[in-house]
């Protein structure tokens, strides 16, 4: 497997939105970075490594919300034991700060460091960026060769981050569909990829027909 980062795409229309998770009043605050439950049974990742990821994104939530305080909107997603950090900081001393602190944390393989030197943004830009996130998300619903449990978005600013474990062709079909939505000002893939011989990427069988009953 091989992991791709920061490839921009600009998208058409312009709309300044924001965290998916983020609530007024709140600076410090950490999310999961996206809306769709990801069902254990059709996520990629081992079982360990789902509970690695939640633990990673708890526990980094802690330690930024301890250290850092108001001074930051950090939101943390964590998948496959590689962490993106979107956001905004006060400072290019508390980004570095806040990034060294979760490469820190138990099982980081490694940070992507998206977060922005700003002022915080506002609940309104937060709930913003939840639509999009929303609007993404649902775009990959019933899109052939692509189970929308396999791609994890976050939407920072209006720019949309795209994680997860697929084969080059998902990633570029969902890549498309988000940056030809509505409101979305660039597309960043955050991906590993692995091929469709591979395990974690070989499709499911089909499912056996059911047995007929007799009466």
């Amino acid at each position: 497997m091989r992991r791709n980062r920061h490839f921009a795409i600009p998208a058409a229309l312009i709309l300044v939105l924001p965290s998916a998770l983020g609530l007024q009043g709140c600076p410090a605050i950490i999310g999961a970075g996206g809306v769709v439950a990801v069902s254990s049974l059709e996520d990629r990742r081992t079982t360990g490594t789902q509970l690695d990821d939640s633990a990673i994104e708890s526990r980094a939530a802690t330690r930024i919300g301890e250290r850092v305080g108001e001074r930051a909107h950090i939101n943390v997603t964590a998948f496959n034991r590689v962490v993106l950090l979107t956001g905004e900081a006060w400072d290019e001393a508390i980004r570095t700060e806040v990034e060294k602190m979760v490469a820190g944390v138990a099982n980081v393989r490694s940070v992507t460091n998206e977060i922005q030197v700003a002022g915080l943004s506002s609940g309104t830009s937060r709930a913003n960026d939840t639509a999009i996130t929303a609007k993404v998300k649902g775009r990959f619903v019933n899109v052939k060769g692509l189970n929308p449990l396999h791609v994890k978005v976050v939407t920072e600013a209006g720019v949309v981050y795209l994680l997860g474990l697929v084969t080059e062709t998902e990633a570029e079909t969902a890549t498309d569909l988000a940056r030809t939505t509505g409101g979305v000002r660039k597309v960043v893939k955050v991906f590993e990829y692995c091929k469709s011989t591979e395990d974690p990427c070989k499709p499911a069988p089909p499912a056996a027909p059911p047995k007929s009953q007799r009466m």
